[in-house]
């Protein structure tokens, strides 16, 4: 890979009418953490979406480290090294922590369909190597002692760090967050961020965050990117970004 992991072109997404991203650029460095900040209904999803191939771009171009990515599948993608977590949690309430991050971890199979119901040596192979995975992922977001527990059961912190272990255990050379503190008092909030920049030191990736909380940011990333109305404000050192006074107005307000 080339300096930067991520290089987005020009790119634009319309939906009917409404243009949600409009001609954004922007280059995340290798080995770094990098925040998406704006208002409500700026665009900071969707942008998301369409770097990951959740959605298609109406035009421009995304670039993952050396490979032009725009027209691939979500799965291609995720296949080069993208892995991402979601606004809302999509864990199954009823299977283990581990088995939710087993889950995440199928399409690494190498066994097929025959193998694994007849339970054959290499897919039970196979098996004990995936839950070994996910185990250490597990154990890394500090989740060790709850692998087997219900996710239904855990809180919603420790849900969100099941999420975060699935995306980890898939070895991303980027890994996506979206408002991964939602929801969270102030002493989870600072576990999180040391969560991700541990995780940014062990295993080499960038991350790239859309976030809210301000505090967050500020703690954990190294450059910040504005969205408002779909367009990109203010880009930069996360520092020199959050005094812009076009940032202020747009988006952090009195209360921030």
């Amino acid at each position: 890979m080339t300096g930067a992991v991520l290089t987005v072109t020009e790119l634009s997404v319309r939906f009917g009418g409404l243009l949600a991203n409009n001609e954004i650029s922007m280059l995340l460095p290798a080995q770094s953490i990098s925040a998406i900040v704006g208002p409500n209904g700026a665009g900071k999803t969707t942008l998301f979406n369409a770097i990951t191939g959740a959605i298609r771009a109406t035009s421009g171009r995304i670039d993952f480290g050396d490979v032009d990515i725009t027209n691939m599948s979500a799965t291609a993608r995720g296949r080069l090294g993208i892995a991402r977590t979601f606004q809302n949690l999509s864990l199954v309430e009823d299977l283990s922590a581990v088995d939710n991050v087993t889950v995440g971890l199928g399409r690494f199979r190498r066994s097929g369909l025959l193998s694994a119901m007849l339970s054959l040596p290499r897919s039970l192979r196979t098996d004990r190597a995936t839950r070994a995975c996910a185990r250490n992922a597990l154990g890394f977001v500090g989740l060790a002692e709850a692998a087997d527990r219900p996710a239904g059961h855990l809180n919603y912190g420790d849900r969100r760090r099941v999420e975060i272990a699935r995306a980890i255990a898939l070895a991303p050379s980027l890994l996506l967050l979206d408002e991964p503190s939602a929801g969270m008092g102030p002493s989870e909030t600072d576990e999180l961020a040391e969560l991700f920049v541990a995780i940014k030191r062990e295993f080499g990736c960038s991350i790239l965050v859309v976030e809210h909380d301000m505090t967050m940011v500020r703690a954990v990333a190294e450059f910040t990117l504005v969205l408002d109305h779909g367009v990109v404000i203010s880009s930069g050192a996360t520092t020199a970004v959050l005094a812009d006074p076009a940032v202020t107005a747009a988006y952090l307000g009195s209360s921030r």
